[in-house]
Parts: structure tokens; C-alpha cells; sequence
């Protein structure tokens, strides 16, 4: 898929303003969900409907209740976000009948599952956020959610931020896509993977074993999307550790990552791990991998 013309940016938040929060993936706990819900209460005005704690096997609810909640939130043009209550699985269930196309310009927040969500908005040309889903907010520190507050209401570009190790080094420059290494990989194929020519590609994941990271890593090799890219940028990959291993999932990632040949830099705190920086898909990047810092070269929303 070609690099769209025109990156649409969502319309800035300003304290106060209605949002939704919507359950499109599994289900969840309630106090961490409360927890959450609080942090975002504490600037804006949080709305969800009464069977969002719906349940169904391994999904919050069915798909017409998650899919009907989600393509609601994404036309009301009264609300300027819409917040993820938790990753799992299922976002991936419902593209073909969202409304995309008919969106809002809200601005969507979420990670891991949510990264199919991702796909199908940046393959349309809009800027999203990928950072905490509700559940996790209210175990973030304070510099976390104001650097989200931020990157949600402010024209200017965020701060950088930095990585832990250089795995290739060299700089690349370009818009940033990606997400979930596994769910990411799922999208291959489809019309919903996020443009690739000319990007920086952020992954990261959670419980998934060196052979598995290796397994989907190579997905995305034979599908070319290594050839397409310009930079590979590792945020989190928790519990990812193969017990009683005598290699780490760190020696696997730097070793693909060296095999890409592409600027590289891991450690970046972004994903399941104890702190999850927001950063805007679909914005121009600047990955100084020798530094290991990533630099936002414009900010997330319009001026």
C-alpha cells in the first residue's frame, strides 16, 4: 500500500471534553478499570455504556455488542477521544464492519490488541495513539499521563524519548507505524497493514517466547515489509524470557535485528511493561539508533 498524500490529524483535546471509552478487545478486571477511569475523569468527561463489563468467553461481549460500541464512538463527532479499556484479543474481528471511512476525528488511544485498530486508521491516512489502555493507566506514573495529556492536546511535538541499546546503528526518518509484533504480523495480506514505505517500525509484544518472536519476525521478512522500512524501533517485549534458556529474548531480537540491516534501537519504554510512553502513529519520526533516542519531528494533533 502506498504512503497516503496527507496524514489526517485528529482535533486537539481540551480539558473537560467528552470521551469515550469503549471494551472492542477482551474483558476485564474492575478496580484496574476504575483506576483508569479516574486518571482520565480527572481531565476529561469519560463516557461508556452500561455492558461494557460484558463478557463472553474471551472477548468482552459478542462482536455485535463491541463492534456496535466501537462504530459509535467513532462517528460522534461530540466526543474528541475515544480511550481502550483493555487489549486481549478481538479488535481484529470487527474491521470489516467499522465505520472508518465515516470517522470522526477523534483521537483513538490504545496498544497491543488495539494495534489492528491502528493498521486500519494509519491505512486510511489518520494518526493515532498508541499508549495505555484504561486498565493500565492508573498504574502509570504521573510523567506517563501528563506526557499523554500532552501529546493529546498539544500542536507542538512531544519530547523525545530514549531507548536502552543500540542494536544497529545509523538514523532513519519517517512516519511511524506498527505496534503488537503478533498482531501486527496478523494484518500481512490484509488492507488493513499500515503503510510501510519510508517508516519507522515500532514493535513490541508480551509472553511470547524467543522462538515465537523469531517465527513472526520472519513473517514479516518474507512479506517484505524489511525491505519497505527504513528504522526498527523495540520498545517493550515482557515475560518474553525462555526458562532455563542459556540466551535471552534480547540476544534473538538483536540478532534479527542485525540481520534486517536497518537502524535499530530497543529499550524504549513503550508497551506492557511498568511504564508505557504514548507516541503518535502516523507522525514523522527522527531514530537516532546510535543515541537510542526518538526524536518527534511534529506533534499529534492539528494546530
Amino acid at each position: 500500500m502506498k504512503r497516503p498524500v496527507r496524514w489526517l490529524k485528529p482535533l486537539p483535546l481540551r480539558p473537560r471534553d467528552a470521551v469515550h471509552v469503549v471494551a472492542p478487545s477482551g474483558p476485564f478486571d474492575r478496580p484496574s478499570f476504575e483506576a483508569g477511569l479516574a486518571v482520565i475523569a480527572e481531565r476529561y468527561r469519560p463516557v461508556h455504556g452500561p455492558d461494557i463489563f460484558a463478557a463472553h468467553r474471551y472477548l468482552a461481549g459478542d462482536d455485535a455488542r463491541r463492534g456496535g460500541e466501537l462504530s459509535r464512538a467513532l462517528l460522534d463527532r461530540d466526543a474528541r477521544a475515544i480511550f481502550s479499556a483493555r487489549g486481549g484479543y478481538g479488535s481484529a474481528r470487527l474491521l470489516p464492519d467499522l465505520p472508518f471511512a465515516d470517522a470522526s476525528h477523534a483521537a483513538f488511544v490504545g496498544f497491543s490488541d488495539l494495534t489492528s485498530v491502528h493498521g486500519a486508521l494509519q491505512a486510511l491516512g489518520r494518526v493515532s495513539f498508541h499508549g495505555p489502555v484504561v486498565t493500565q493507566l492508573g498504574r502509570q506514573p504521573p510523567a506517563v499521563r501528563e506526557y499523554l495529556f500532552r501529546l493529546l492536546e498539544s500542536p507542538e511535538a512531544p519530547p523525545p524519548l530514549a531507548g536502552s541499546a543500540t542494536y544497529v546503528p545509523g538514523m532513519a526518518e519517517g512516519h511511524l507505524v506498527g505496534g503488537n509484533l503478533s498482531v501486527l504480523s496478523r494484518l500481512i495480506g490484509t488492507s488493513y497493514m499500515p503503510p510501510l514505505d519510508g517508516a519507522v517500525l515500532l514493535l513490541e509484544d508480551v509472553t511470547e517466547r524467543p522462538y515465537r518472536i523469531d517465527r513472526m519476525w520472519t513473517h514479516l521478512r518474507l512479506a517484505g515489509v524489511f525491505s519497505r522500512v527504513r528504522g526498527i524501533v523495540l520498545g517493550d517485549f515482557t515475560g518474553c524470557e525462555e526458562k532455563g534458556a542459556d540466551y535471552s529474548s534480547a540476544d534473538v531480537l538483536r540478532e534479527l535485528a542485525r540481520e534486517a540491516g536497518l537502524p535499530c534501537a530497543a529499550g524504549f519504554p513503550i508497551g506492557h511493561g511498568d511504564l508505557n510512553y504514548p507516541v503518535a502513529l502516523g507522525t514523522q519520526v527522527r531514530l537516532d539508533a546510535d543515541a537510542a533516542r526518538l526524536t518527534f519531528l511534529e506533534g499529534a494533533v492539528r494546530a
